[in-house]
């Protein structure tokens, strides 16, 4: 997962970047806008970490009761299914 620091460098490059090139005209303050842009991947981020993170308990789980599974592929198989049954995009 980034660092704080590395979400808000992203964050205040991504809504310079639209401003200037006239994306988008902010009716708030920059920090405003790159302080709602963090948190919005800040969520995301820690949201995918837990799809990530029960998708490796149950790709685990699967292998030992079934030892001549391919454990990479299952635990991709289980994350996109628990992202989908999230609504949520990878």
């Amino acid at each position: 997962m980034l660092r704080e620091a590395q979400i808000d460098a992203l964050a205040n490059h991504l809504v310079n970047g639209l401003i200037a090139r006239g994306v988008i005209k902010p009716r708030a303050g920059v920090k405003d806008l790159v302080a709602c842009v963090v948190e919005l991947m800040s969520q995301n981020f820690e949201t995918e970490a837990r799809i990530d993170d029960e998708a490796d308990k149950m790709a685990e789980q699967q292998a030992r009761l079934n030892p001549g599974l391919d454990v990479t592929r299952l635990r991709a198989m289980i994350r996109q299914r628990l992202a989908r049954k999230r609504n949520f995009t990878l």
